[in-house]
C-alpha cells in the first residue's frame, strides 16, 4: 500500500479507477447489460473513496485492510440484484461478476497499486471478449450476457 501523499495524489487514484472502471463497464455497455459504463464507473470509484477513505482515518492500530472485506461483501450484494432467473435461463451472473472486478480495480487504484489493478482488467476484458467468442465459435451457441 502506498500512502497518498498529496491532493495531486488522491485526484490520480481517483481518475484512474474512474477509468479502468468506464473502460470495463463500455464493454458491458456494448452488451446492452444491466450495468454499463455509469455503473462500472461509480463502483469503481466509489471503492477507491472508500480505500482512501480507510487509509486518512484509522489510526495506528487500525487495520485497513478491513474495508476490503467490506467493498467484497457490499459489492456482492449488489451484484446478487442484478442476477435473475427464467424458466430456464440465469442471467446476470456475467454482470455481477464485473461489478465485483470493478470494485477491486477501485480498491488497487485507491492503494496505488495501478499496474496491477491495469493488468486486472487487461485479464477481465480478455476473458469477457475473448471468453464470448470462444464460447460462439467453439460451442456454436450464441448465449446471453
Amino acid at each position: 500500500m502506498i500512502e497518498p501523499t498529496s491532493y495531486t495524489d488522491i485526484i490520480i487514484r481517483l481518475l484512474v479507477s474512474l477509468a479502468l472502471g468506464a473502460i470495463l463497464g463500455f464493454e458491458r455497455e456494448t452488451k446492452e447489460t444491466a450495468a454499463g459504463l455509469r455503473t462500472h464507473s461509480l463502483v469503481a470509484v466509489g471503492a477507491t473513496m472508500f480505500t482512501l477513505a480507510s487509509m486518512f482515518f484509522s489510526g495506528p492500530n487500525v487495520d485497513i485492510s478491513r474495508i476490503a472485506g467490506q467493498i467484497v461483501l457490499g459489492i456482492g450484494f449488489i451484484g446478487a440484484g442484478v442476477i435473475y432467473k427464467s424458466k430456464t435461463h440465469v442471467f446476470g451472473l456475467t454482470t455481477a461478476a464485473s461489478l465485483w472486478i470493478a470494485a477491486g480495480l477501485g480498491l488497487l487504484a485507491g492503494i496505488g497499486q495501478f499496474f496491477i489493478a491495469a493488468m486486472g482488467l487487461v485479464i477481465a476484458l480478455f476473458v469477457l471478449i475473448g471468453g464470448l467468442y470462444l464460447e460462439n465459435k467453439m460451442l456454436h451457441k450464441k448465449k446471453p450476457c
